[in-house]
């Protein structure tokens, strides 16, 4: 074993050992099986902070979990579809298929630098015509059962670019490409019918072992809503206008209704009237306007009356009909009925355009609020006024009595209404899984033969990055034959949203070189579900969602032996770290790199101040942030590997926060994980030397207080790591505990005592217990300890319980209820023992020098508290 901890040597030679003998290889059968599995990225080309963090938690699970006997999956692979790629495509002129292959070959070389044991047979890509066979595949299966259809949506839009642009391509209205206003423009759009297992997807999170926070999203998104369906009738108008309210207790309050301005009654109801040129130019001011600002409640609301008339069935009052930006078509029936008297939103229009406000909830005497006179909106419960029947009646029962009022009448039905909406997943992109579905005038729009599948994407494409997907430009794609009647058809030009990619990638990982399903039976049934699941915490609504919907419909078909794919999901916190800015043109800032600025520190290692290096001007330190490219925050890990090591950098992201909570980058923080792996070379290095490699034996009777010593901090670890890792994940407090154990070594190495071979099996404990966190140091370490197999082969420790008997325990001492210090004395000691023990202490004399003391009191196995004057 050199001298030298040569990181750089060391790490090579093991990466390419554990290559060449398939260490990482999972078979089929056999053994207790664990399905382990981190989300998988896309392909940036680069890995950043945040998933260096991701797939080293994962590791450390992985290998302990093998350790531990059991048959574990751990594949990886790549979301490989996206934006980036055909924006390259567009800048560089190079073919999104080529980008990104090189991409996934960086990403994996880099993901082996790390040392993760990945099982790369496995490997998968989205974009692999071979993967995305079965994306089409589970498309047609849903078209078949009636759970994909088209209909028209509005879409973003550059009038220069002549193209659809994705939500984030949108800055402040504009085109992020040529800066022109964007603007809606209606397009045909496919959509998967989500909707039809709402219910299914909200009852079956009480079964999952996921955080509560990611369970209370889903809740939210999903957003059941118990209330009644209710008819207006439009004066001169045939069809009635139907509502959904949560409130039928407040139905006598309504005082105007709203439609969306693209609600279909709107064009009929004003066509040839007065108000029909200002409804087109509210539609045309609407263009301009994104979702999220027409319902955000900082916005000023707009309306316009647009000279209708409903009329409340529960009063027969006639009621005005308005349009507004705040009401969307996709949400409800794209109408509400405004109680102002009691809705925030509601109250504040009804102001602006001076509308009735009728109140029809009384607080009562008590509440301080004056029913006939209200400034601001009354939300809470009361008692029913100014509604007929109902009056004196509780708010609450009120619900139950108008629902069952209005069904008796005729005038509505409760019912159950969901926030979730079904999922638009046509993209107007080249670089996507294409849309297997073909149109023919004849028989309208039928899906490809699954025998023709893939439809693949084309090659003669031209990236312009205006107009209309590059698809349109292939002269072989979009004709076609009509896969049933022989005619003439065209190919769907839109491709795939890449979430579908997603939402059953883990599926394929159990069978992944299968030409003949998405996956076997058999291997679906012996894999699935995934047993832990990790990922970001950003992730917790879109993907995880639409991974439990595809789950819960191939279940309903029969091709998914689980209903839900992930038991256990862990999300990992983000990666946080300093930022640096000076005041830019126009008062924006510029952002500077760590590696960009020379920073001072306290005695606390925090940062005090910062100089660029280029000319030792300052810059203003900024808060603590996610790192982002925005704010060019971010650390380059290849850099860090380079410099300190993978091994150091997986010890620090694991040992700087729990795997749940943020973790705020620190170079201290990286260095100091650096000397502690050289203190445990040095350590080990020693035993093995010590030894003269002879192999390790059992401890037979201990002849002195420091073996005991030893072999209790041994087991105390073995124990305490056992469960952090196993239990809790909790590994930082696990690292914790074996840096305490390497300092028990040392404390030893100094004072003696204790015999080669047990100091030889120690170091050999250590080793086992700190390889899933730095394997390739361990491996290098288990080795020079004169093992063959590697680390990743042995059983996991087990601790001995009768060692961890100690004849001597630690007992902290309070004076007047402050913390003193701590005294050593003899375990098992009842209160008064404990009292006797502390009184006869030199530590606690001491600690009581110019005091008289009153009152002993002891705490057995915990604590003396002192009352002195």
């Amino acid at each position: 074993m050199k001298e030298r901890y040569e990181f750089s040597e060391i790490e090579t030679k093991w990466q390419r050992r554990w290559d060449d003998e398939g260490l990482f290889k999972t078979e089929d059968a056999g053994g207790d099986k664990f399905y382990l599995l981190e989300m998988f990225p896309y392909p940036s080309g680069k890995l950043h902070m945040g998933h260096v963090r991701n797939y080293s938690i994962g590791d450390v699970a992985a290998r302990y979990l093998r350790m531990t006997g059991k048959n574990v999956l751990h594949p990886m692979g790549w979301d490989a579809f996206g934006l980036p790629a055909e924006n390259a495509a567009i800048k560089h002129g190079i073919h999104p298929d080529i980008w990104t292959r090189e991409h996934i070959e960086a990403m994996r070389a880099q993901l082996k630098t790390l040392g993760i044991s990945y099982d790369w047979d496995r490997e998968v890509s989205a974009c692999d015509p071979g993967f995305y066979k079965w994306t089409q595949w589970i498309f047609v299966q849903f078209f078949k059962h009636g759970l994909a259809y088209k209909k028209k949506n509005p879409v973003n839009w550059c009038p220069s670019c002549e193209t659809v642009l994705a939500n984030e391509q949108v800055v402040e209205g504009n085109c992020e490409r040529c800066g022109t206003a964007v603007v809606k423009k209606s397009l045909e759009q496919w959509y998967l019918a989500i909707t039809e297992y709402a219910q299914r997807l909200l009852d079956d999170l009480d079964g999952l072992h996921w955080p509560q926070n990611v369970k209370t999203m889903q809740q939210n998104w999903i957003g059941r809503s118990t209330g009644a369906d209710v008819d207006f009738a439009i004066e001169g108008f045939g069809e009635k206008l139907r509502i959904f309210t949560t409130r039928p207790d407040t139905l006598f309050g309504v005082t105007y209704m709203v439609l969306a301005p693209e609600h279909p009654f709107v064009a009929p109801l004003t066509e040839g009237t007065e108000y029909e040129g200002d409804v087109a130019k509210f539609l045309e001011k609407l263009q301009f306007m994104s979702d999220i600002d027409r319902t955000s409640e900082t916005l000023d609301k707009t309306g316009l009356f647009i000279g209708r008339y409903a009329i409340n069935p529960l009063n027969g009052k006639r009621v005005p009909i308005f349009i507004a930006d705040y009401v969307l078509m996709d949400y409800g029936t794209g109408a509400i009925m405004a109680v102002p008297a009691h809705d925030v939103r509601d109250f504040e229009f009804a102001v602006k355009y001076g509308l009735d406000i009728v109140p029809v909830i009384d607080p009562g005497p008590d509440s301080g609020i004056d029913i006939t006179n209200l400034d601001a909106a009354f939300v809470a419960d009361g008692k029913m006024i100014n509604s007929g029947r109902f009056d004196g009646m509780d708010s609450r029962e009120g619900i139950e009595a108008v629902t069952a009022y209005i069904e008796e009448q005729g005038y509505g039905v409760g019912s159950i209404n969901f926030r979730l909406r079904d999922w638009l997943i046509s993209r107007q992109r080249y670089w996507g899984t294409p849309i297997p579905m073909i149109y023919c005038e004849a028989c309208g729009w039928v899906a490809e033969k699954e025998e023709n599948l893939p439809v693949v994407l084309p090659t003669d494409v031209v990236f312009k990055g205006k107009g209309e997907s590059p698809l349109t430009t292939s002269a072989t794609f979009r004709n076609t034959e009509c896969p049933v009647c022989g005619g003439p058809g065209e190919r769907e030009i839109d491709t795939m949203d890449t979430f579908l990619d997603s939402s059953w990638y883990f599926m394929r990982y159990t069978d992944a070189h299968n030409d003949e399903c998405f996956a076997g039976a058999d291997k679906l049934k012996h894999w699935m579900p995934i047993d832990q699941y990790i990922g970001g915490v950003e992730h917790a609504i879109l993907h995880l969602l639409y991974a439990r919907f595809f789950t819960k419909f191939l279940y309903d078909k029969g091709y998914s032996p689980v209903d839900e794919p992930f038991t256990r999901l862990l999300t990992q916190g983000m990666v946080l770290a300093e930022t640096f800015y000076r005041d830019g043109e126009g008062g924006r800032p510029q952002w500077y790199n760590f590696s960009e600025v020379d920073l001072s520190r306290d005695e606390q290692g925090r940062i005090v101040s910062a100089v660029l290096k280029e000319d030792g001007q300052p810059v203003t330190i900024g808060k603590v942030e996610k790192m982002a490219k925005s704010k060019n925050n971010g650390v380059d890990p290849e850099e860090l590997i380079g410099k300190y090591g993978a091994d150091t950098l997986r010890l620090f992201v694991l040992f700087a926060s729990p795997p749940e909570k943020e973790l705020e980058w620190s170079e201290a923080g990286l260095e100091g994980s650096y000397r502690f792996i050289n203190r445990v070379w040095r350590i080990v290095r020693w035993a093995a030397e010590g030894t003269d490699g002879q192999q390790g034996a059992q401890h037979s009777a201990l002849d002195s207080d420091a073996e005991k010593e030893l072999l209790y901090a041994m087991n105390a670890t073995i124990k305490k790591t056992t469960a952090d890792i196993g239990t809790r994940y909790n590994f930082n407090t696990a690292i914790s505990s074996i840096m305490e154990f390497v300092n028990a070594m040392y404390k030893v190495r100094e004072g003696g005592g204790v015999r080669s071979e047990l100091m030889r099996e120690a170091a050999e404990k250590l080793v086992l217990l700190l390889s899933p966190f730095v394997p390739h140091v361990c491996a290098e370490m288990w080795e020079a300890l004169g093992n063959v197999q590697s680390p990743l082969l042995e059983a996991w420790p087990v601790y001995d319980e009768t060692a961890l008997v100690s004849e001597t325990e630690d007992i902290a001492v309070q004076v007047n209820g402050k913390l003193r210090g701590k005294i050593v004395v003899a375990s098992g000691l009842d209160a008064q023992g404990l009292a006797d023990a502390a009184a006869a202490s030199d530590e606690v004399r001491a600690m009581t020098e110019g005091l008289t003391v009153v009152k002993v009191i002891g705490v057995p196995g915990r604590l003396v508290n002192i009352v002195a004057k």
